[in-house]
């Protein structure tokens, strides 16, 4: 007998949505655990290893005990980084459910192309992603994170349309990348460079999760 498939999960949660063009949105979020990448300045390191395994029945079942209390039509897969593990039974199951699903890569996995919304932050360095990804994604969120150069920023900008925005996000909200991104957002204009946003992660400024 075939087994049925399973998700290396971290944790699952309800939660205002706190970074991007969905900024404020009520969600359920499913954390996956693992990452490829394992950035020095990522702010949910504790997913990158551990978890436990659950059957996509099991994780679908958690976030419809948990809509029952949160009214909500979107769940974020988040991570780590959900695209090393293969999440289209789930996508497919929580569509089957009624719900909108969104995920959070760092864009260097093809996409899933039955996701809803693709958010893409690509990471230093050298800032790849899987060309996929140019095409699929909604909306990039850029860390101002130390390394991150005005250079980094044409070159994101220069590999997505011009429709899909560019939003440079403070690391943790901390006051000298917000300062920093306040710079580079003005030079980029001086520079020519369109299609940016300055943001911060919501969820830390009100404590959410």
């Amino acid at each position: 007998m075939r087994r049925p498939p399973t998700l290396k999960t971290i944790e699952i949660f309800a939660s205002p949505q706190g970074e991007g063009l969905r900024q404020g949105e009520p969600t359920i979020f499913v954390r996956l655990a693992g990452c490829n990448l394992r950035c020095g300045f990522c702010d949910t390191k504790t997913a990158w290893r551990g978890g436990r395994q659950w059957s996509v029945e099991a994780i679908a079942a958690e976030v419809e005990r948990l809509r029952g209390g949160y009214p909500t039509t979107w769940v974020c897969l988040t991570g780590g980084e959900p695209l090393a593990q293969n999440v289209r039974p789930l996508v497919k199951r929580l569509h089957a459910g009624g719900f909108l699903v969104q995920i959070e890569s760092n864009g260097t996995f093809p996409p899933d192309p039955d996701a809803d919304w693709l958010s893409v932050s690509p990471k230093p360095p050298g800032y790849a992603v899987h060309p996929a990804s140019r095409k699929k994604a909604r909306e990039v969120k850029l860390v101002v994170c130390r390394p991150l150069c005005l250079d980094d920023v044409r070159a994101v900008r220069a590999a997505f349309p011009l429709t899909t925005p560019v939003i440079l996000q403070p690391e943790s909200n901390a006051g000298w990348s917000m300062k920093k991104a306040v710079r580079l957002l003005e030079d980029a204009g001086r520079a020519g460079i369109d299609g940016l946003r300055l943001s911060v992660q919501l969820h830390k400024i009100y404590g959410f999760r």
